[in-house]
């Protein structure tokens, strides 16, 4: 198959791209700069215009590309930026999946748990209506943002994901240092859920996705067993064999992250893959300890 993604550059595309090729698939990349090889097309997101050649001959389009969600603190201008990246970049790419005559039969498109809000004690799943927040409000526009292709009659799959968890990623990029030195810690309470996904999963979910065109809308691409912050940062001390002691207090975390602290590491949401399971996805990792082993051994 010839397969499109955006967002190669990323620690998800990345591992991607490399999955497909190590498979003998045709692979082009959608890049903001100048093309420098044959596999890669250019498009501006911002200025929503796409090379008109980028998806010829396009079985799969995998939509990856967005602004960083966590990796700064969210201001006014963050806040754009977060919703017009991927407003922008989804609107580009449905218009010119539309409009074509040789269209795509799959469409793959980021999305993000961020849609149910904070749901505290609750278990969620495809069916749960949206919750309340920024970031929900992000992933209602984002989602919506692909109606013109399916209009168009493309299978869309809005990939909703949970914290994807490999050593390259924001949230084990930003905790890892401090856990090494023993400086780790609960986030707030401790007791809200966290909805992960070991970064191989989350790979073999887009794939396996792609494979099942009886399946279409919202996917949870989260692990069966979401856990409780306090459970993670203590499985996270002991794959890296130190203690988890110091925790970190809500009014740190709002002081550094703003309001990404109170719909981000604050949040509760335990949000559980009903359609993968339904449809028989096998997880590799589905227990935190195994997952996080596994990855900080490998690295």
């Amino acid at each position: 198959m010839r397969w499109v993604v955006s967002g190669a550059s990323g620690f998800i595309g990345t591992a991607l791209v490399r999955s497909l090729r190590a498979d003998g698939e045709e692979v082009v990349t959608l890049v903001r700069r100048a093309p420098s090889s044959a596999g890669e097309r250019r498009w501006d997101p911002a200025a929503r215009s796409i090379d008109p050649n980028a998806l010829d001959g396009a079985d799969v389009v995998v939509h990856l590309a967005g602004a960083g969600i966590g990796d700064r603190r969210w201001t006014d201008e963050r806040k754009r930026l977060i919703l017009d990246s991927r407003v922008d970049s989804t609107t580009t790419l449905a218009t010119e999946i539309a409009r074509r005559d040789d269209r795509p039969t799959t469409w793959l498109s980021a999305s993000a748990i961020g849609f149910y809000g904070d749901t505290g004690e609750e278990s969620v799943d495809e069916s749960s209506p949206s919750g309340a927040g920024f970031a929900a409000e992000v992933v209602r526009r984002w989602e919506a943002a692909t109606v013109p292709a399916r209009d168009a009659g493309v299978r869309v799959v809005n990939l909703r994901s949970g914290i994807v968890l490999s050593p390259e990623g924001a949230t084990l990029a930003k905790l890892l240092p401090l856990f090494k030195f023993g400086l780790g810690g609960k986030l707030g309470s401790g007791r809200q859920w966290m909805s992960w996904i070991a970064l191989a999963d989350h790979v073999a979910a887009i794939r396996f996705l792609a494979a099942r065109d009886d399946i279409d809308g919202p996917v949870n691409l989260t692990a069966p067993e979401p856990v409780r912050n306090a459970e993670f940062t203590k499985a996270l001390a002991r794959a890296v064999h130190r203690p988890a002691r110091l925790p970190v207090p809500a009014p740190a975390l709002r002081a550094v992250f703003g309001g990404f602290a109170d719909e981000g590491p604050l949040a509760s949401q335990r949000v559980l893959p009903g359609r993968l399971d339904a449809a028989g996805f096998g997880f590799v990792f589905d227990d935190i300890d195994a997952a996080l082993d596994a990855m900080l051994s490998r690295r």
